[in-house]
């Protein structure tokens, strides 16, 4: 969970130093949007593939496909090749992520959950949160290639526990297997990708009309599967729907500042690599302690006041990074503060009501549906933003004076040239902000539409409802 979280984000603060070193800012935003978009177009496949396998299998495949993708991401002599080893780095994740949290599901019951989810959402969090900050002091230390390098041991160790510790119980290892909805993985991945080529400004024109004809056939060959990859009921469920809806506005607002404010940083304000690390590292401190306190309120408050009150904050963190932009490094650090507090109290919350409104046999892939919905809010975001930046910046500075802007070589510069085109950044990043800023408002008008719940005592898993009725009922 760790490392499939933190490689998200790991690259926010070393892209800059990337771009100086292998060029090509045209692809910028792609570096961390293919890495979303692996993660999104697979997490529902592997989601099904938990349910139909066993969890521990898939799993294991899963981190070895993150491993080599971490090689040959450091390895990588080009922006391009960087971009291809980022997508198989972000395939193995898409197993990491939920899988990891639907074995929580299954080896607790809901009571434990709240507390043990609380964990892991700090450590997602946390890890997540740490990734610029970690970025930042190893590209500053060592290089950019060791962001990649520094998985491959703590993957393999993770991987020697699972053998040797995890061992699955019979209810989690179906005994009939079930044909897996190849078609519909295909379809869904084909649509997410024409989508995000689309906001990625990639022959727009052809590729968004692409995407939307792919939907269309998605849904028609989800009505007609027998065992769909996504199963469309699931959306109808207040719960899974509205939760999906804030995961996907979750992971817009998250994507967005972790990927634009180091960028301003550096680009805008000359900050180093680590300010522009330190600028969003606040978000590592709110996150785990939120999660944590998510996780022991849970039981006393019931998830809907929590959703409300943690949403309402990623708001408020938005508004206040925006108006700080040209206010120094610690008013950023405030508002990412905020964002991260809000993330933490809403994430616990949203995933437990999620995994409490289905049965075991239901729990991979409602797991990944939910967090397929945060991810591609989160790729989209970030594809899309670039596409705007690029546009924004091109022709009104050099692209050889951005990558020196970006990097050390800086003073090199004239420092009047540094001061006019660090203007010229921070101008065309404003509507950058502002987007946030409309990103956040949405997400928190959404937490008032999340069902009130009541905090079950019985586990979906064990005591299934005979009529398939979710287990955690709406008032």
């Amino acid at each position: 969970m760790f490392l499939s979280a933190m490689e998200a984000t790991v690259v926010a603060t070393a892209m800059p130093t990337v771009i100086a070193d292998l060029h090509g800012i045209e692809l910028y935003g792609w570096v961390g949007a293919i890495y979303m978009l692996a993660v999104t177009v697979t997490i529902p496949t592997w989601g099904k593939l938990a349910d139909v396998w066993g969890r521990k299998p898939v799993l294991l495949v899963g981190i070895a496909l993150f491993l080599l993708g971490s090689m040959g991401s450091g390895l990588a002599q080009s922006m391009k090749l960087l971009v291809v080893m980022r997508a198989l780095q972000g395939l193995g994740a898409g197993a990491m992520q939920p899988i990891t949290i639907t074995i929580v599901g299954d080896i607790f019951t809901v009571e434990e959950r709240a507390r043990i989810q609380g964990i892991f959402g700090a450590v997602w969090g946390f890890s997540a949160m740490v990734g610029p900050l970690a970025g930042g002091l190893i590209v500053s230390a060592l290089s950019w290639r060791w962001v990649f390098f520094i998985n491959v041991p703590f993957g393999i160790l993770s991987a020697l526990l699972l053998t040797a510790f995890y061992v699955e119980s019979g209810r989690e290892v179906p005994a009939k297997k079930k044909h897996l909805d190849l078609a519909g993985a295909l379809v869904l991945s084909l649509a997410i990708i024409a989508l995000l080529l689309g906001v990625g400004g990639e022959k727009p024109l052809f590729t968004l009309p692409l995407a939307v004809a792919f939907v269309a056939g998605f849904l028609s060959i989800e009505k007609r599967a027998e065992d769909p990859i996504l199963p469309l009921s699931f959306l109808r469920r207040p719960v899974i729907g509205i939760g999906s809806i804030i995961g996907g506005l979750m992971g817009m607002s998250m994507m967005g500042v972790l990927m634009y404010t180091p960028l301003y940083v550096q680009g805008a304000l000359g900050g180093s690599p680590t300010d522009g690390g330190t600028s969003i590292a606040p978000m590592l401190i709110g996150w785990p302690i939120a999660s944590a306190l998510a996780g022991r309120l849970l039981p006393r408050t019931g998830f809907q006041p929590l959703v409300r009150v943690g949403l309402t904050c990623v708001g408020l963190g938005t508004i206040a990074i925006f108006l700080s932009l040209d206010k120094g490094l610690w008013p950023l650090r405030i508002g990412s503060f905020f964002m991260g507090t809000g993330m933490g109290l809403a994430n616990t919350a949203v995933i437990i009501a999620v995994q409490e409104s289905v049965v075991h046999r239901e729990r991979g892939v409602a797991t990944a549906s939910t967090m397929f919905s945060r991810s591609i809010g989160g790729a989209f975001i970030a594809g899309a933003l670039g596409a705007l930046v690029a546009a924004l910046l091109r022709g009104k500075v050099p692209e050889h004076l951005l990558d020196q802007l970006l990097s050390p070589d800086r003073k090199a510069i004239d420092p009047d040239a540094v001061r006019t085109y660090s203007l010229i950044i921070a101008a065309a990043m404003r509507p950058v902000f502002l987007i946030i800023v409309g990103l956040g408002a949405a997400t928190t008008a959404s937490a008032f539409w999340f069902p009130k719940l009541r905090f079950g005592n019985a586990r979906a898993s064990i005591d299934e409802p005979r009529d398939g009725s979710p287990a955690l009922p709406t008032d």
